[in-house]
C-alpha cells in the first residue's frame, strides 16, 4: 500500500466510462486530500448512463462529467506534468500516457479494469458487467491507497 499522491489522473479509451468511475470514485474515498482528474484517448462520447447508475449506488455522482482527451486537457493548459501519478485503465491508454509523459518524472500505472462496454443483454447483465468494473476499480484504488477516509466526504 503506497502513501496518497497528492495529484492523480486517470485515463481510460473514451473518458465516459472506466476512468470517470475513478475519478468519482477517487473523489468521494479520500474527499480533498488528492487532486484528481480524468481523460481519454479520445473524447467522442458523453458519460455513460450504466456508470452514472452503477457510481450512484456508492453515492458517487456523475452526471455532470464532462468527457475529455489528453488534446483536450493540453489545449485548457492542464499540464501532465503537474500529476504525480498517471493510472491508465486501458491498454490504450496506458500507451497514450507513457508517451505523452516520457519526459515528465512521474509514474504511469496499469490496471487492467473490465471494459463493460457490450457486455450484457438484459439491463440487469449491463449493470451486473458495470458493477464489476466498478468494483475492481475501488479493489485496486484501497489496495494502492489505503482503505477510504469516508469522514473526508460523507454523503
Amino acid at each position: 500500500m503506497g502513501t496518497l499522491p497528492s495529484s492523480v489522473l486517470f485515463c481510460c479509451d473514451h473518458n465516459a466510462v472506466r476512468s470517470p468511475m475513478a475519478e468519482g470514485i477517487m473523489k468521494k474515498f479520500y474527499g480533498q486530500k488528492v487532486y484528481v482528474q480524468s481523460a481519454g484517448v479520445k473524447n467522442d462520447m458523453e458519460i455513460d448512463g450504466f456508470s452514472i447508475a452503477v457510481c450512484q449506488e456508492l453515492g458517487v455522482e456523475l452526471a455532470r462529467h464532462r468527457s475529455r482527451s489528453f488534446q483536450d486537457m493540453q489545449a485548457w493548459g492542464d499540464d501532465l506534468g503537474q500529476y504525480d501519478v498517471v493510472i491508465a485503465l486501458s491498454p490504450a491508454s496506458q500507451r497514450l500516457a507513457l508517451e505523452l509523459t516520457r519526459h515528465y518524472h512521474l509514474s504511469v500505472e496499469y490496471w487492467p479494469i473490465l471494459d463493460p462496454t457490450g457486455l450484457g443483454e438484459s439491463r440487469d447483465a449491463k449493470l451486473s458487467a458495470y458493477r464489476q468494473a466498478r468494483d475492481q476499480i475501488v479493489e485496486r484504488m484501497s489496495a494502492r491507497f489505503g482503505p477510504p477516509d469516508m469522514a473526508a466526504n460523507p454523503a
